[in-house]
Order: structure tokens, then C-alpha cells, then sequence
């Protein structure tokens, strides 16, 4: 593969086979310009609309007409549980009120490994496990196309 930038965009086909794939941590994949490589090695450079967060399962055309899937990256994440829902919602609440970007499950609540936040979650009661996982967070109320009302098992 060359290793000339490849402008990747957006495809409307969500169900084209991939030729190749990217895996990015949650941090890269809201950037609307990131140059970086696919999995193979190949240079690519993304351009993006801004607002834009690439998902996992995500497909993208590059300029050479390759389909190329997104991947989340495993990456250091705090995972929450509670005995009791209402303790998980109570941690849901303290943790958008700081404006914590959260992956949200029937069980648990994950966010991005921060020791701080570890330790107000644990002051509330709850369990909170450092982990390698993949981190797909709620779009947010004002996510656009890619709002997600559900967590993706990975």
C-alpha cells in the first residue's frame, strides 16, 4: 500500500464489505482531521464534517475507492456497577453533571480511566473497575445521526 494521504470520507452504504480497517480510541475518532494509519500500515488522512464522531462498525470510502471499517481501540476505561439501579443512575447523574463522556449499559456505566472520578464514584457507593475495553459513549442529547439509545457489546 502507498503511503500517499488518502482523504477518507463519510459512506452512506453502511453495509459495503470492508477492504481494510482503522482503529482508533474514542479520543481520535471525534477528530473531523486526524492523519493516522489503517490496520495494514497504510497512511490515510481523515476528513471529516466537524461534529462528526466515527462509531464502531462504522464504513468510510477512501479517494482509491477502498471501504474501510472503524474499529474501537481497547483502551483504559472505569467501569461502574451498583448493588441497586437507583445508585447507578445517582452515579449517571454526578458524572454528566461534570460532563463525562459515558457509555451507558442496563448494569454499568463506563467512562474513560480518571483516578479523580474513581474516587467520587467509590465515595457514592458504587464499584468501580480499571479495564481494557473498548469505549463507545452516548452521543449526547444533541448527537446527530449517530445517536446511539442502546451500548454495543464488544
Amino acid at each position: 500500500m502507498s503511503a500517499d494521504l488518502i482523504r477518507i470520507e463519510a459512506l452512506a452504504d453502511a453495509g459495503a464489505t470492508p477492504d481494510a480497517s482503522l482503529t482508533l480510541p474514542f479520543e481520535l475518532r471525534q477528530r473531523s482531521r486526524l492523519r493516522t494509519r489503517l490496520d495494514d500500515g497504510g497512511e490515510v488522512g481523515l476528513f471529516l464534517p466537524r461534529g462528526r464522531v466515527l462509531r464502531h462498525g462504522d464504513r468510510l470510502r477512501a479517494d482509491d475507492g477502498r471501504i474501510v471499517e472503524v474499529r474501537a481501540a481497547t483502551e483504559t476505561v472505569s467501569t461502574v456497577r451498583a448493588e441497586q439501579p437507583l445508585d447507578l443512575l445517582r452515579a449517571a447523574y454526578h458524572l454528566g453533571n461534570r460532563h463525562v463522556a459515558l457509555q451507558v449499559a442496563e448494569d454499568w456505566l463506563r467512562y474513560a480511566h480518571d483516578h479523580v472520578l474513581d474516587d467520587m464514584v467509590r465515595g457514592l457507593g458504587l464499584t468501580v473497575s480499571v479495564e481494557q475495553a473498548p469505549f463507545e459513549p452516548e452521543a449526547g442529547a444533541y448527537g446527530g445521526e449517530h445517536a446511539h439509545g442502546h451500548a454495543h457489546g464488544h
